[in-house]
C-alpha cells in the first residue's frame, strides 16, 4: 500500500502573489489539483494525505471536492517551515500506516511530475526501502575563491540534482523524523527530508526523473508551466 503526503503548506513570496501559490489559478484549475491530480490517476498511490497552509484548509476540501479528488483522506496544517510541515504528516500518519508501508512525499507546486517517474520512485523503495527522483547535472559547476574568482570546479559527473517524488517506508521515516527532532539533525530551513536522511547516515537510492518535474517559484515558471500545458494539449 502507498501513501503519498503532498506539501502545501508554504506562502511563495518570490511569486509575488496575493495567495499562496500552490492555489494560484492556471487555466481554469489551481496548481495543486494538477499535483493532485497525477497521485489520483496513479494505480499504486492508494491515499493522499495533503499537509496544507494554515487558513487554507477549507478552500482546499473545496477544491478537493470539486475536482473528484477521492483519494484525498486528509488535509492537515502545516508547520512554518517544509520540514515541520512533512513532520506533521509524518505524526499524522502513526495511527493510519503500517511501517512497511510505502510513503511519498511530494511538493505541491511540482504539479508536472509523471506517471513513470513516479512509478520508479515506488519501485526503487519497493527495492530497497527508499528512492529519490533524481536526474544528472549538466552545467558546470564551480567553488568560490573570493566573491569574484574561482580557481576550483566539481566534476559534473559525480553530482545528481535531487527533487520530489521521494519514497520511504513509513517505520524508517518515522524513526528518522524522531530522531532528527530529538537530535537536532538535518531540520534547518534548507533542509528536506533526503538531506536529513543522509545527515543520518542514510543511504539514498536514485530513480527516474523528468526536466518536465518543475518547481513553480516564480512568475517566470508559472509561464513555462503553461508551455506545459499548452505542449500536453
Amino acid at each position: 500500500m502507498s501513501t503519498a503526503i503532498i506539501i502545501a503548506g508554504g506562502v511563495g513570496k518570490r511569486m509575488g502573489q496575493d495567495i499562496p501559490k500552490q492555489f494560484i489559478i492556471i487555466e481554469g484549475k489551481p496548481i495543486i489539483i494538477y499535483t493532485l491530480e497525477s497521485f489520483q490517476n496513479h494505480p499504486q498511490v492508494d491515499q493522499i494525505l495533503v499537509v496544507c497552509k494554515s487558513g487554507w484548509e477549507d478552500t482546499l476540501w473545496a477544491y478537493v471536492n470539486e475536482y473528484k479528488i477521492s483519494k484525498v483522506k486528509w488535509i492537515i496544517t502545516g508547520g512554518s517551515k517544509g520540514q515541520e510541515s512533512i513532520n506533521n504528516g509524518v505524526q499524522f500518519l502513526k495511527n493510519h500506516c503500517s511501517e512497511e508501508e510505502t510513503i511519498i512525499i511530494h511538493d505541491g507546486i511540482r504539479p508536472l511530475v509523471d506517471e513513470l517517474v513516479l512509478s520508479d520512485v515506488i519501485v526503487k523503495c519497493n527495492q530497497y526501502g527508499n528512492g529519490v527522483t533524481s536526474l544528472p547535472y549538466n552545467e558546470q559547476i564551480f567553488i568560490k575563491q573570493t566573491e569574484d574568482t574561482t580557481k576550483q570546479y566539481v566534476d559534473r559527473n559525480t553530482l545528481r540534482r535531487v527533487s520530489t517524488p521521494q519514497a520511504y517506508k513509513f517505520g524508517k521515516l518515522l524513526w528518522a523524523y524522531d530522531k532528527a527532532i530529538a537530535e537536532n539533525i538535518g531540520m534547518s530551513d534548507s533542509s528536506y527530508t533526503n538531506t536529513m536522511m543522509v545527515d543520518l547516515g542514510e543511504t539514498l537510492y536514485f530513480a527516474a526523473g523528468s526536466d518536465k518535474n518543475i518547481k513553480l517559484t516564480t512568475v517566470e515558471d508559472l509561464e513555462l508551466f503553461k508551455a506545459y500545458l499548452k505542449m500536453k494539449k
